[in-house]
């Protein structure tokens, strides 16, 4: 996934969402978004990066990129109001995440 598929798109996180990503193995949730590149759809490989521009992983979004602006930097309890629905907690879950 992370060499064979073509980028869709960006997130940028803060210093707590990448650790908690590269280094503890866990979700990447939206609280932890701070900005949203390109236009993507829900299912596609997104890049995670930090706030330096460097790359820390790749995924497949559960929001496209005009939710992912609406819910970055929420709390999933927000979610429902701000999109009109209940979805997953998790902006990329770690089972659709790999560590580049």
């Amino acid at each position: 996934m992370a060499d064979h598929l073509q980028l869709r798109g960006a997130v940028i996180v803060d210093a707590g969402a990448a650790v908690k990503v590269s280094a503890e193995g866990k979700s990447l949730l939206p609280i932890g978004v701070i900005d949203v590149q390109g236009e993507f759809h829900r299912g596609d490989v997104i890049a995670v990066r930090t706030s330096d521009g460097r790359e820390i992983a790749r995924g497949l979004a559960n929001y496209s990129s005009a939710e992912s602006r609406l819910i970055a930097r929420k709390p999933s309890s927000d979610f429902e109001r701000l999109l009109g629905y209940s979805a997953e907690p998790e902006m990329i879950h770690r089972d659709n995440l790999v560590l580049v």
